[in-house]
């Protein structure tokens, strides 16, 4: 399920989806897994991941311009093991990087919820989503539309429905 589209829309999950992920990180099963890295420019492309159990959330972008910046990936799994969780962002806020391209993938989930965003809350600003024609959501990835992306990334949030095991 991608997000609702108009203003009215995007604002409800702009205040919904950071309290749900949170609320899946005060209720894990497992704790929540937070990690550092770094991204990195020259046009070359590089992938990132980090996993939770039976869940995968891999990161992969090109990314010109400036130097390393670093960025953070969380990973959660909810109590009841039926969401999982994956935040990729810069906390400083905004990045100075050009992205040529990038792409979220979840393993061993389908996505039911994700945004991107341009700008990252910090220092009292708001997240600044990217147009909805500048993004793709498939059933396990985000990522960037050719030709319409507008190469400023700064955060993306992934909430995905686990596969349920039925007696």
């Amino acid at each position: 399920m991608a997000a609702p589209s108009g203003r009215s829309g995007r604002r409800l999950w702009a205040v919904l989806v950071p309290a749900a992920l949170l609320c899946l990180a005060a209720r894990a099963a497992e704790e929540p897994s937070t990690a550092d890295f770094d991204v990195r420019p020259g046009g070359e492309v590089h992938s990132f991941s980090q996993s939770l159990g039976d869940y995968t959330c891999t990161f992969t972008y090109s990314a010109q311009g400036g130097t390393n910046e670093q960025w953070q990936m969380n990973v959660g799994v909810s109590e009841d093991n039926l969401l999982f969780s994956c935040s990729v962002w810069r906390p400083q806020g905004k990045s100075y990087l050009f992205f040529t391209q990038f792409k979220a993938e979840v393993k061993g989930a389908k996505i039911e919820y994700a945004m991107a965003y341009s700008q990252a809350a910090a220092g009292g600003q708001s997240d600044v989503p990217l147009k909805q024609e500048e993004f793709e959501i498939t059933e396990t990835t985000v990522s960037h539309k050719e030709g319409k992306f507008r190469f400023e990334l700064s955060k993306l949030m992934i909430v995905a429905k686990t596969p349920r095991d039925e007696l």
